[in-house]
């Protein structure tokens, strides 16, 4: 059973034993964070703070303008570290030592939306627009996705890529300082809310047949309604409307996988997904066969002790070979008991690699558990 850990570039700035610890962890890869989103952090063990504040979306590789110039999107840089982050020579140095390390590129989740940013940004049917959410729909949406690809790979430090929110992120995953909790939405209200009516979606939506603005009121009009079935809320549009969704995501990672293909050398592409058409957050839909078919590694999310199995049944349905990955998250103690039985448990749900978050966040408790997890997985392979 692989093992992937997954890490940030500035987990070394001003710990000298960050990455020691990853090398004696010694995982098969590292996901080193190439673009993510803005967050507060904990850090149990760095030798001088304790939270750490990211105030926004970042680019953790120079942004050249030569690469940017005429784009309607481009990333920003780091201007929150007081110098420049050391993600080329983190990468170089884990693979010296044996380790592969994939850039791991949150694609559509880019918070805050500038100016330039403004008229690509996911609108729900009740026309609140998204600060944090970028459309797939929109042509210059795939080429900043495209674009960030090609300068990731034409680094020359990566041996593949993990991505992320490479859809149309819904109302869940969070913005700002997030109280969509406290509503208790369904998980129809949350899919209801998580549809994009902007201008692109909406002429594609048209170009299927469906009604932008009817649909729009019916969802209005379903968002609320207790225990409504998707389908009672959308009507006939149900079906048209589930292919309009994992259309928008299969044509973004087209355009990404067109990238790769153009690259000399092998280069592993592993994507967050979930089998559920109506994903509304960072693991975006997709269906059997055609695209799936041509990843590498599809990652199911493990996070949710009361959805685990089904979401990764779900995703394990997609495709009747190749590997699937589990993202796990430590904080939350081990599923199912002992490591060695949630192991079991996982290899036998088809899972052939663990995707751990996030190495910087762990406390010396969570690195035991961590270095069990890695011995346990090994026994298994």
């Amino acid at each position: 059973m692989n093992l992937v850990g997954y890490a940030f570039p500035w987990d070394v700035v001003g710990d000298d034993a960050a990455l020691a610890r990853l090398l004696e962890w010694r995982p098969d890869r590292v996901a080193l964070a190439v673009t993510y989103h803005g967050a507060r952090l904990p850090t149990p063990l760095h030798p001088t703070h304790r939270i750490l504040e990211i105030p926004h979306s970042a680019f953790y590789l120079p942004v050249r303008d030569e690469a940017w110039a005429g784009r309607a999107l481009r990333p920003e840089p780091a201007t929150w570290l007081d110098s420049p982050p050391r993600t080329l020579e983190m990468a170089r140095d884990l693979r010296r030592e044996g380790l592969d390390v994939d850039a791991w590129v949150v694609l559509c989740h880019v918070d805050p939306l500038d100016a330039r940013g403004a008229p690509f940004r996911v609108r729900n049917a009740f026309g609140d627009l998204y600060s944090h959410a970028l459309c797939p729909a929109w042509p210059e949406v795939r080429e900043y996705a495209a674009t960030l690809v090609e300068e990731i790979l034409a680094a020359g430090a990566f041996s593949g890529l993990v991505l992320e929110a490479a859809g149309t992120v819904g109302v869940e995953h969070g913005a700002l300082h997030d109280k969509v909790e406290f509503a208790n939405w369904s998980d129809t209200d949350l899919a209801l809310l998580s549809l994009c009516f902007c201008d692109a979606c909406s002429e594609l939506l048209h170009s299927r047949g469906i009604n932008p603005t009817e649909l729009a009121a019916r969802v209005r009009e379903g968002v609320g309604r207790g225990g409504a079935h998707l389908g009672d809320v959308v009507g006939h549009d149900l079906e048209r409307l589930r292919h309009h969704r994992l259309d928008l995501v299969s044509s973004l990672l087209r355009t990404c996988l067109e990238v790769v293909s153009g690259v000399d050398g092998p280069c592993r592409v592993s994507v967050h997904a979930s089998g559920d058409p109506w994903a509304t957050g960072s693991f975006v839909p997709l269906e059997k066969g055609g695209l799936v078919n041509e990843l590498d590694v599809v990652v199911a999310s493990g996070w949710s002790d009361a959805k685990r199995t089904e979401q990764i049944d779900a995703a394990r349905r997609l495709r009747e070979t190749g590997l699937l990955g589990a993202y796990l998250r430590l904080d939350r103690g081990w599923p199912g008991g002992s490591v060695a039985q949630a192991l079991r448990d996982l290899r036998d749900a088809g899972v052939g690699e663990l995707h751990l978050y996030h190495s910087g966040l762990w406390t010396d408790a969570h690195w035991r558990l961590a270095h069990e997890i890695a011995r346990e997985a090994r026994s298994l392979s």
